[in-house]
């Protein structure tokens, strides 16, 4: 063949690879409202910027060679606000993005030159798993896995995932182990589809219960975020890039515009009487740079809020109990869920605050059917082992083993406490109910006399003064006292570095 006989056969064959499932199945996509796997690059990555890998791969079975263009993955680098990072989007019109050995090299490919490199990866899922009949068989299953280590997690780069339609097998894993996964509505996550699950166990399923938003949004707690459109869910991983590192090697970028709100506000979004709620979120936003507070697992373990936001443009991590539920009482769900963001904070150099306002952990027989005690002490574990600056606040109540878990006692690098503050083993009402077996019906003056005995002793200034807390401040100065304790207690010697002792913990606890 000669050179233009050659180069005209490398034109068409890229033509054809780009042609993905071909126009009707794509027009079908476009009419659903669906991104495809190509314009859903289109719509994260910068213009003009994604770099393709793999895109003549095909499938290992002769007989499917011209069916398979990429063979279901696109692959590549490109930019999400001028910085690197590595894709892999699954096309769904090519035999349903199955999973296969050629295009389960590219995945390897991709994930073993981001990690050498030092880049993110983002994974958009939407897959019907592996692919049949070509892994049937012994001899198919002994090959298998391109990567020995192929769901192994060390958290050297961000991982980011989007759950854009069904997601069965290894698409489910690799959303699994992500640092942070938004979901569409109307996808489905699940090891298996809804008919494979009905004929393994012999009763119907229904596909949103099996593996819906709503069940993985407020039940397993397994998704971050949801969004209406595939559009929104690209928006959402190009936002969660943006308070992460490129790799573990360096810290967050820092944004050089931010504004600060207005600290007044605070007086009124946080009631001086105990026993009135308000929400912690609007606290958070009172506090930190004007529109950078980004919620994770909003919807689930709804007690404690996990939040990445800015002071002064560098990322910082919120874990703070919630009063607007159950008082801010944590229970097990809220336990999985604080533990699940100091491991992202840690991995990545995040600096923690704890904003505390809690009367405990929630006690009954539903938690200790969860397992509460071994998930507070998960909770606590891998709080004394991250090593980035750490700072308390004590808004009002810390009552219990909650206070050492929300950073009380000496861990937290720094405390300080609102004049509100009151701290204590228990909330005085329940000491006196066991202590004295009395209560506010039976006899209301001999209750009320005894709850104000067991109120010495608790304030903020009985904390400072045995240096309990580091300062007592006026809640107008919160900001200002965070941003301080941030910078005082960055490590200088690594360059605000930590030691990153929970990049190994497990993705799911």
């Amino acid at each position: 063949m000669s050179y233009d006989e050659q180069l005209r056969e490398l034109d068409a064959r890229r033509q054809a690879a780009r042609k993905m499932g071909g126009a009707e199945k794509l027009a079908k996509r476009s009419e659903q409202g669906l991104l495809n796997a190509r314009s859903r690059l289109d719509a994260l990555l910068d213009k003009d910027s994604f770099r393709e890998v793999g895109l003549l791969a095909r499938s290992a079975v002769k007989a499917d060679r011209d069916t398979t263009p990429a063979d279901g993955k696109v692959s590549g680098f490109g930019r999400v606000d001028g910085r690197d990072v590595a894709v892999v989007s699954n096309d769904l019109t090519v035999k349903g993005a199955s999973s296969s050995a050629t295009n389960a090299k590219k995945i390897a490919y991709i994930k073993s030159s981001a990690t050498k490199a030092g880049m993110p990866i983002v994974f958009l899922g939407e897959s019907s798993g592996a692919r049949i009949p070509d892994t049937m068989g012994a001899e198919s299953m002994s090959q298998g896995g391109a990567d020995p280590q192929q769901y192994c997690r060390r958290r050297e780069t961000p991982w980011a995932s989007a759950v854009l339609g069904p997601c069965f097998g290894s698409s489910t894993w690799y959303s699994c182990i992500s640092d942070f996964l938004v979901m569409r509505k109307g996808g489905i996550l699940a090891v298996s589809s809804a008919r494979v699950t009905s004929l393994a166990i012999g009763e119907a399923v229904d596909a949103e219960e099996l593996g819906g938003w709503r069940l993985h949004a407020e039940t397993t707690g397994l998704i971050d975020a949801v969004a209406e459109t595939d559009d929104e869910a690209l928006g959402l991983i190009r936002r969660f890039l943006s308070y992460m590192p490129a790799h573990a090697g360096e810290l967050p970028p820092v944004q050089a515009d931010w504004t600060a709100p207005d600290a007044e506000a605070l007086l009124d979004l946080v009631p001086d009487q105990r026993a009135k709620t308000y929400d912690i979120r609007k606290v958070i936003r009172a506090i930190v740079d004007e529109d950078s507070y980004f919620p994770l697992k909003d919807r689930f373990g709804k007690a404690v809020v996990t939040a990445l936001a800015r002071l002064e443009g560098r990322p910082v991590g919120f874990l703070a109990t919630n009063p607007f539920i159950r008082g801010g009482a944590m229970d097990p769900d809220a336990c999985r869920k604080a533990t699940n963001f100091l491991v992202l904070c840690d991995s990545f150099h995040i600096p923690v605050i704890l904003l505390v306002d809690t009367p405990g952990f929630l006690v009954g027989v539903q938690g200790e059917r969860k397992g509460a005690p071994a998930h507070i002490m998960n909770m606590m574990h891998a709080l004394q082992l991250v090593s980035v600056p750490k700072v308390s606040v004590i808004l009002r109540k810390s009552y219990g083993q909650a206070f050492l878990n929300m950073g009380g006692g000496k861990n937290s690098d720094e405390i300080a406490a609102w004049t509100t503050a009151d701290v204590s083993f228990m909330d005085p009402g329940i000491g006196v109910s066991v202590v004295h077996g009395l209560n506010r019906k039976d006899d209301p003056e001999a209750f009320d006399a005894a709850c104000e005995e067991f109120r010495t002793g608790t304030s903020a200034y009985d904390m400072a003064s045995v240096f309990g807390v580091q300062e007592v401040i006026d809640p107008r100065e919160t900001r200002a006292f965070l941003t301080r304790s941030i910078a005082t207690h960055t490590n200088r010697r690594t360059g605000g570095l930590g030691r990153r002792e929970l990049a190994n913990w497990p993705t799911y606890f």
